[in-house]
């Protein structure tokens, strides 16, 4: 068995073997260019492709044995990470009290399928910007590859938490990614239109104010495009899959008619009203209500993001007076997503609204137009011109469009404070990154030392 396992035909056969089995999965038959390499590594020995050893020494230095290793762990940890599992942490408050800030949490690949890399040739273990800089990027564009998913275990299912590339991160502005790009743009075109107003001239169409706005910021700062898969990461509950019809009334969710799942730690903010005194502040503690959550307006008011359960706890308190959700009224227009006067939505009653699904063909009119601009224009890569006849797709004059990809509707737990589908539209399935599976390590940073560690959450299920 020894001779067997040294042989160095054995040892090939075995290596090429599971480099086909690894080429039928990613289904890219070029990989197969790889087998000489192979061949020459086990066999005929011509190339050193080990070049950091001498050749015909058995017994290396001590020095390149830690190369040699290092070189083994980055190779393997880089292809855990891009194909299996990859590690995740929660860094805003979007999700709570689902999952916390200082959630340090591992993202299975598998879960839907893997995705082959769009920009292969990166710096290992940085996503898009250089360790100790703030804008040298990580990775070269040289090599692109178009959009391609691996198998894996199943489908993106309703109420899945999910890691995703941030749609509206395709361009952004270096040193200033949050609000993204594209609401800055619309912010900036906004206080264009309103001076014009304010002085009296004449105004101008929604259109051409994007493009002053665009024009403004690309003469004055870094702005810059990213390939999809390196966009920043989010993570989200999947409220809506691909064909489901949305409907949002007061906050509450409903899919295809039905009122969404209660999901037990769900927060929306409140107004809480006290008899003029203070709420403790250990008490507040024994809730776990974060210190960044305790937004004190007046001596008796407080603005809090709060769970039913939380809410409950607290109207046991002797100084509270009353506790009242804080919503967006319906008809009121609140600046979300598809962001056209033509849609009075807002955060709380939006809908409804029919997610776009692979092969499904959809009536275009300037009305609905900005359901599906982007979805049409970035994500399925067609040009997009508005006339005064009509819709034009590719130069051609269009009544309808059949979608390519699915599309997904992403929202956080922590509905008042999250920055989700509602601000920025649908998420392309190409954008899709993984599945949260478990929770590995979580720290609070309101506390110190080993009382930093919430031992509760570690190897804690995602659900």
């Amino acid at each position: 068995m020894k001779e067997l396992l040294k042989n160095k035909w054995f040892k090939f056969s075995l290596a090429a073997f599971i480099y086909l089995l690894m080429m039928l999965w990613i289904g890219n038959f070029w990989l197969v260019l790889g087998l000489p390499i192979l061949f020459d590594v086990y066999i005929s020995k011509k190339v050193h492709w080990a070049f950091w050893k001498k050749r015909g020494v058995k017994k290396q230095s001590f020095i390149v044995e830690w190369v040699d290793a290092l070189i083994f762990a980055v190779v393997a940890a880089t292809l855990i990470r891009m194909f299996f599992i990859e590690a995740y942490t929660i860094p805003t408050s979007s999700m709570e009290k689902s999952m916390l800030v200082g959630d340090y949490l591992f993202v299975s690949k598998m879960a839907y399928g893997p995705k082959v890399p769009n920009t292969p040739l990166s710096f290992p273990f940085a996503h898009h910007t250089m360790p100790g800089t703030t804008s040298t990027k990580s990775y070269s564009e040289l090599i692109q590859w178009p959009y391609h998913r691996l198998a894996g275990f199943g489908d993106v299912q309703r109420d899945d938490v999910v890691v995703f590339n941030f749609p509206a991160g395709d361009t952004i502005r270096v040193g200033r990614e949050n609000p993204d790009y594209h609401s800055q743009i619309r912010s900036l075109s906004n206080e264009f239109k309103r001076d014009d107003m304010t002085k009296g001239r004449l105004l101008q169409s929604d259109k051409a104010y994007k493009k002053i706005a665009s024009k403004f910021m690309r003469q004055r700062y870094d702005i810059r495009s990213r390939p999809v898969d390196k966009r920043e990461n989010y993570i989200k509950r999947c409220v809506g899959l691909p064909g489901d019809t949305l409907v949002s009334k007061d906050g509450q969710l409903f899919v295809n008619g039905k009122a969404q799942e209660t999901i037990e730690n769900m927060q929306f903010n409140y107004i809480v009203k006290t008899n003029g005194t203070s709420i403790n502040p250990r008490k507040l503690d024994e809730l776990n209500i974060a210190h960044a959550d305790r937004g004190k307006m007046s001596a008796s008011e407080y603005r809090m993001p709060l769970s039913a359960a939380k809410v409950k706890e607290l109207k046991k308190f002797n100084n509270i007076i009353s506790i009242t959700r804080r919503l967006d009224p319906e008809g009121m227009y609140g600046d979300v997503f598809p962001f056209s006067r033509d849609y009075n939505w807002n955060r709380d009653n939006f809908g409804p609204l029919l997610l776009p699904k692979k092969g499904a063909t959809v009536t275009l009119t300037k009305k609905n137009l900005p359901l599906y601009d982007r979805v049409i224009s970035a994500y399925e890569g067609n040009k997009l011109d508005v006339k005064d006849d009509g819709i034009y797709i590719n130069g051609e004059l269009a009544n309808s469009y059949t979608f390519k990809m699915d599309y997904y509707w992403m929202m956080g737990d922590n509905r008042h404070m999250s920055a989700d589908s509602r601000y920025w539209g649908y998420v392309p399935e190409d954008h899709i990154v993984g599945k949260a599976s478990f929770i590995w390590l979580s720290l609070d940073k309101d506390k110190s030392f080993l009382s930093k560690i919430r031992w509760s959450r570690i190897f804690k299920g995602i659900e």
